[in-house]
């Protein structure tokens, strides 16, 4: 059964159960109402009789008639009955003459009054004494309100409830319908969209909900399988040209210096071109497990606290003794007076890694141009920033600077396999930390490492 049908039905259901709780029970309160005032007339009624009957004073006994036909409500076959009681002994006569109850005539005796009900016809009985004769008067009649009202007002609920069940039915598959059918439309969409189309989008509607929050996520979650797929295919096309390079090198050399049988230097030489394309397949491979270890967020990565600045001496260090002809240049003018601004938590070896790729690119792609490395410091994180003024990068190829083995289209003469900044964006991502790249071609590239400092 469909979500829309068991709301619908469930929401029939509660509104029937509802309306007949609210229904019943007005009608029980007005039934045991109309029941409780008509009793307090008959009572009145029966009084007002006994007066009448026992009165001696026939000018009194006048006036209490004219003001009973003129304000007192006559009731439906009314009839009043005395009974003069001498002993105790009368009341099963009186039993026998009413056809009452004997319980019925005791209890008037006894208490005083007495009320009794046989179908649609009500008694009340009261006792009277007067100059110490003890009398019984019994007052019946029917409940015109009991017999015609209350089964007036059962009709008007059960057909008011034929209505509201109808109304109840009609709106509820009504409104549920139009509430499912965004949620109706976004499946339909989503049936749509398969690997050879993820550029489709769900529509997403102006208003705050959570249909259009569902929407959104819809529209996210295809964001990234779309960026996924993209890098994906990037990396096969890039991968493997990569990988064919030096591979096929290592086959042609070692199929050329087989082909005949060549002397001591030949064979030193053969054996120096396929180290070359060996060393330079290792360093591809070694780049893709650096990448893959560091994408794996569930692994538990040794931290330690160090200052960024003396990270940087470190990488300058490095950098020196790889490149003595490196031209980088560091920046302490904003450097904060606090030195703790300048502590982080991280994995020395990794993000020494990470800043050393990114000062060999600066200076690689520079032609070991000026290079300036800053450090500074916010409230809450350590900003370095490396900027060099090399080639830079085409404005729309920035955004794939982070596929592995992309490599943009102005780098053709400058060795590289595409693996650094990906692996070091990896590395500083797994330093809670950000990577920033904003470069203009043949103007230069500025990278902003931001690291969030160290809480003690």
């Amino acid at each position: 059964m469909k979500t829309q049908t068991k709301i619908a039905l469930w929401l029939i259901a509660s509104s029937v159960v509802l309306f007949l709780f609210l229904g019943g029970s007005i009608y029980y309160f007005l039934y045991n109402y109309s029941f409780d005032d008509f009793y307090d007339r008959l009572k009145t009624h029966a009084s007002l009789a006994a007066q009448f009957e026992f009165e001696s004073d026939h000018k009194n006994t006048a006036i209490l008639k004219l003001l009973k036909e003129q304000h007192i409500e006559s009731l439906e076959n009314e009839n009043v009955n005395f009974y003069y009681v001498d002993s105790p002994s009368a009341l099963t006569s009186i039993t026998d003459r009413t056809k009452l109850p004997e319980t019925f005539i005791t209890n008037i005796y006894n208490t005083g009054a007495d009320n009794l009900r046989r179908g649609e016809t009500f008694y009340t009985g009261i006792k009277h004494i007067k100059d110490g004769k003890t009398n019984l008067v019994i007052l019946s009649a029917t409940n015109y309100y009991a017999t015609h009202h209350l089964k007036f007002m059962a009709r008007i609920i059960i057909i008011c409830l034929f209505i509201f069940t109808f109304l109840t039915i009609f709106l509820s598959y009504y409104f549920s319908k139009r509430i499912f059918k965004p949620i109706q439309d976004i499946t339909n969409k989503v049936k749509e969209i398969s690997t050879s189309n993820l550029h489709l989008r769900i529509d997403e509607r102006q208003d705050d909900n959570e249909i259009t929050q569902l929407a959104s996520t819809f529209n996210d979650l295809l964001n990234r399988l779309e960026t996924v797929f993209e890098v994906q295919k990037n990396f096969i096309s890039n991968a493997s040209h990569e990988f064919l390079t030096p591979l096929t090198g290592i086959i042609g050399e070692a199929e050329v210096m087989l082909m005949k049988d060549r002397n001591g230097k030949e064979y030193k030489d053969g054996v120096s071109r396929i180290l070359v394309q060996s060393e330079r397949l290792n360093q591809i491979t070694q780049g893709l497990l650096h990448l893959a270890e560091t994408g794996y967020r569930n692994k538990v990565i040794a931290t330690e606290l160090l200052r960024a600045d003396e990270l940087i001496y470190e990488a300058k260090a490095m950098i020196d003794n790889l490149n003595p002809k490196n031209n980088i240049l560091i920046d302490l003018s904003l450097l904060p007076e606090d030195p703790k601004k300048l502590k982080v938590y991280c994995n020395k070896p990794l993000l020494l890694t990470a800043v050393t790729n990114i000062l060999t690119n600066a200076c690689k792609y520079s032609n070991n141009q000026l290079v300036k490395i800053s450090i500074a410091s916010s409230n809450d994180s350590v900003v370095i920033m490396v900027a060099d003024m090399g080639i830079g990068i085409p404005q729309e190829e920035i955004q794939y600077i982070y596929d592995p083995f992309f490599r943009a289209s102005n780098t053709q003469r400058f060795d590289g396999y595409g693996i650094g900044l990906p692996l070091c964006r990896s590395i500083i991502r797994m330093a809670n930390g950000q990577l920033k790249v904003a470069s203009l071609e043949n103007e230069g590239t500025t990278v902003e490492i931001k690291l969030p400092i160290a809480k003690f």
